[in-house]
């Protein structure tokens, strides 16, 4: 992969794109988006308690208020027993009022505190102490048995009105009346919608205040807490982004350390990984302009000093030094092709006729192509290969043909005289695996898996007499995974080098394959 260099106007604005103007703005974003939640949170938190203490509160105060209407109860039971029902009280306010005076009522407040002991409140905001115990005569108490006497409302066994100002039983704390163990009405007294004596709302104040200092509280321990995780969360962020610059400058062997376990820490591990495959990309850029720059110079080297030499009258123009001048030819329109070859493999445009063929033919075919050079070179062909006529292979006879072709220069150049070649196949479910191995020798096995790069060599130092210019091998991966299929090389058992091609099958159920070449 080939890397360009930021331009100028690239560099104006890397700062901007990568640099502190952004993390800062990141910052305040996730520090403000947790305050923010937070803030939500605990108001709702705030307004939910309160909601619900001013309701426990003022069910509270309800349920002390009508516990202090336990006398009041006991009369009105006696005087259900003494009338046999509430005949003498319906509608009879005058005997209702004085049944409610003489209760002693007001010996409590309505929050349970004898009244006596209390400081009463005037509309003028006025403080006074009451003037006696007596409720016949304490005009503040009689005050308080009239407010009393429009809450209350006695209701009968089936919650129906007897006596008072309510209709229904709606808005009421009940108090069960009874006689007799059986239920023969209902006390009712009615709930304020909000709650008005100074101590009752002076205590609701008081929690709310407790409430308010908790929840700023609160808020200002999470702002702390929100900038330093804010703050921890963007470091690893920070160092992806000095990271990033690097790269921008061509920096490929920069690493990120980032320790946490989390999506940041996968983050970096990938950056890693595509730092690593870039500085990869880069060597073997540079490896790649050097070793065909020296593959080109040679040959044009050698063109060069033959034209001049001509030209000068050193050497003739002879049949015997034109074959020469051609054979340099031949050879750079070779690497040419190959690297045309290699680049539309890569780029996946590589042309490919396909029909149905039998690759183990197609080797055959080869084979008998190549018997006169295996002869010259004393290396014994062992042809162990099976015609199948029911394999079925989609695949370009004449790449495949090149392919071939180029594992045999290959055993050609490498194997020792006298040596020996042998060929088989291996069948598997939906796939074809041809072996191709020669008597050696074999190649280190840190260079096994290098075989198939461009340009590699296992013998740098070979002269162009017995090496090729290292583009064969790559050309045979590229044929092959064009094909769908897999190539791979190993050190054979009997010390040379072995070349495993799988190919996928369409179908074992085409028969009548014979050929090099059919139309399917």
């Amino acid at each position: 992969m080939i890397l360009k260099a930021p331009t100028s106007l690239q560099k104006r604005h890397l700062p901007n794109r990568f640099g502190g103007d952004v993390r800062t703005k990141l910052s305040y974003k996730i520090f403000a988006a947790f305050l923010l939640t937070f803030f939500v949170v605990l108001a709702l938190m705030i307004g939910s308690i309160r909601f619900f203490a001013y309701h426990n509160f003022s069910d509270y105060v309800h349920k002390v208020e009508i516990d202090m209407l336990d006398e009041f109860v006991d009369r009105l039971t006696a005087e259900y027993e003494k009338r046999q029902g509430w005949q003498s009280l319906k509608g009879n306010y005058f005997l209702w009022f004085a049944t409610l005076r003489q209760s002693k009522l007001a010996s409590s407040s309505p929050s349970g505190g004898p009244v006596s002991d209390r400081t009463m409140v005037t509309r003028k905001g006025q403080k006074e102490r009451p003037r006696g115990d007596n409720i016949g005569t304490d005009q503040s108490q009689i005050r308080y048995v009239y407010r009393m006497l429009h809450r209350v409302t006695l209701f009968d066994e089936l919650k129906a009105p007897v006596v008072g100002r309510a209709r229904s039983v709606e808005g009421h704390a009940l108090r069960e009346i009874k006689v007799d163990g059986q239920t023969v009405g209902w006390l009712g007294l009615r709930k304020h919608e909000r709650l008005s004596h100074p101590l009752d709302v002076a205590y609701l104040k008081e929690q709310s205040k407790v409430f308010y200092l908790a929840g700023t509280a609160m808020l200002l321990l999470v702002a702390v807490v929100s900038y330093f995780l804010s703050k921890n969360m963007l470091a690893p962020v920070k160092e992806l982004t000095a990271g990033t610059r690097a790269l921008t400058s061509l920096k490929f062997d920069t690493r990120i350390d980032v320790q946490s376990k989390d999506e940041l820490g996968q983050l970096a591990a990938d950056f890693n990984v595509m730092a690593k495959t870039l500085e990869q990309s880069e060597q073997m850029r540079r490896q790649w302009l050097t070793d065909i720059s020296h593959e080109l110079r040679t040959p044009l080297s050698i063109l060069r000093g033959e034209v001049e030499a001509m030209q000068d009258g050193v050497r003739e123009k002879s049949g015997q030094n034109l074959d020469s001048l051609h054979s340099e030819v031949i050879y750079l329109s070779k690497i040419v092709n190959d690297l045309h070859d290699l680049s539309l493999a890569e780029t996946g445009a590589l042309p490919l006729n396909k029909k149905t063929v039998d690759p183990a033919e197609v080797l055959k075919e080869t084979v008998r192509l190549f018997e006169t050079r295996f002869a010259q070179h004393q290396i014994t062909v062992f042809d162990e290969l099976s015609a199948d006529p029911k394999v079925a292979f989609k695949g370009d006879g004449d790449r495949l043909t090149q392919l071939f072709s180029n594992l045999f220069e290959n055993a050609l150049r490498y194997i020792d005289r006298p040596g020996h070649l042998r060929l088989w196949q291996t069948r598997g479910e939906n796939r074809l695996v041809l072996h191709i191995e020669d008597s050696g020798p074999g190649v280190p096995d840190a260079s096994v898996e290098r075989l198939f790069d461009r340009l590699y060599r296992v013998d740098h130092a070979r002269t162009r007499a017995r090496g090729g210019s290292g583009l064969g091998l790559s050309i045979c991966k590229s044929i092959v995974e064009a094909h769908g299929g897999k190539i791979r090389a190993a050190n054979g058992p009997s010390g040379g080098l072995r070349f495993d091609i799988e190919l996928p099958l369409i179908s074992d159920q085409n028969a009548g394959i014979r050929g090099h070449d059919y139309t399917s």
